[in-house]
Parts: structure tokens; C-alpha cells; sequence
């Protein structure tokens, strides 16, 4: 007699296990549902994050070999060096100002420029123009160009880093789309960026003995 079951229990224990497998399956349901949240969540973090990341590598692409505009042609006298300033092709719209990259504009004759780069070659301090002298001077440690872009004097072993120029439809162009510098070769597809050659050893032991 104690192997039977009273009738009365038996709707119970059914009733346990179809509530066990309701409250499995209703846990499982939920456990899929907050991996998809979740999965979704990450998606949409995902997408500013990587394309932060690959936002330098695309704009590189894109920028290479650009031609900035410096402005019409009439902006600068023949004989004389200007101060200008363009924005850099691989610059975000968040930088602002920091966008603006300067340069020194020299218009030789109606058709003739050279666009210096702003920086000293020997530490990257931005040189001056002082037109009284003629001279491009550095005021971190001395450094000294003439007018053309050779080295005068001071700790620099070579003259100002220049880039290429064009003209079209009366504007003046040069090519931005990598930063001159002794550590890269920028070039403008057919024609390279110039990179002024160092001083020989020969021509500096002559400055001192002079």
C-alpha cells in the first residue's frame, strides 16, 4: 500500500513539471533576448569607434596628392613674401583652427613662386620673414635663411623645406597632401616635393673660416 499514490497527488506533480518546463522556457526566451539587446547595443558603439579609427587611413587615401588653393595670384607682389595660411586636406571638422597650416609665399616674377614650409629644419620652430634683411630667421635658436630658401646660418644643415606650386585659373596651388619633412619623401604624383639638399661639409667649414 505505500507504492500507491493518492489520486489526489498525482495532478500536483504535473502540474510541478509543466511549471518547471514553462519557467525553463520562459528563462531561455529572456536569455535570447538580452543577447540580441546586447549584440545591438554593441553594433551601434561599434560603428563611431571604428569609424574614429579608420577615419585617418580614409582621409589619407583621399588626400593624397591634393592641391590646396592659396588664394588668387594677385594676393602676392611680385618681389615680395607673404604670410599665408591653408587648411590641411586630412584635418576633421572638430580641429578648428588647428586645421590651419601657414606657410611663406615668395612671388619671384608674375609666374614664378616658392611656398616655404613655416618651420625651422632644425626643430620645427616657425620662422619669420623679415623683409628689411631679406632674410627668414628662426627665433628658438638662431637658425637664418636667405630669401630664396637656403640655409644662412645657425644649428640648420640644409635650407627651408619648400612645396610644389601651380597655377590654374589665376589661383595658386600647392601640393599639401603630405607635410614636408627630412623623414618623408612627399610627392605630387609626376613631380616630387622638393627637398633642399643638405650642407656639404666643405661649404660649412668655409662659413666659419670666412
Amino acid at each position: 500500500m505505500s507504492d500507491l499514490m493518492h489520486p489526489s497527488e498525482a495532478p500536483n506533480a504535473e502540474a510541478s513539471s509543466e511549471a518547471k518546463a514553462a519557467a525553463h522556457t520562459r528563462r531561455a526566451f529572456l536569455f535570447k533576448i538580452s543577447l540580441l539587446l546586447n549584440a545591438g547595443v554593441g553594433a551601434v558603439l561599434a560603428v563611431p569607434i571604428f569609424g574614429f579609427l579608420l577615419e585617418p587611413i580614409r582621409r589619407k587615401k583621399e588626400s593624397y596628392g591634393s592641391w590646396i588653393s592659396l588664394g588668387s595670384v594677385d594676393t602676392f607682389p611680385v618681389g615680395e613674401t607673404r604670410f599665408a595660411e591653408f587648411v590641411s586636406p586630412v584635418a576633421n571638422f572638430s580641429d578648428g583652427d588647428t586645421a590651419k597650416i601657414p606657410c611663406w609665399v615668395r612671388r619671384e616674377s608674375s609666374a614664378k613662386f616658392q611656398v616655404f614650409a613655416v618651420n625651422c629644419a632644425h626643430l620645427g620652430c616657425p620662422v619669420r620673414w623679415f623683409p628689411e634683411s631679406r632674410l627668414f630667421m628662426c627665433p628658438c635658436h638662431g637658425g637664418a635663411y636667405y630669401e630664396n630658401g637656403d640655409r644662412a646660418a645657425g644649428p640648420p644643415d640644409r635650407g627651408l623645406f619648400e612645396y610644389r606650386t601651380r597655377i590654374e585659373g589665376g589661383q595658386l596651388s600647392i601640393h599639401a597632401g603630405d607635410m614636408p619633412t627630412p623623414a618623408t619623401q612627399a610627392s605630387c604624383k609626376d613631380r616630387p616635393l622638393i627637398q633642399i639638399a643638405p650642407a656639404t661639409s666643405t661649404s660649412r667649414s668655409n662659413t666659419w673660416e670666412s
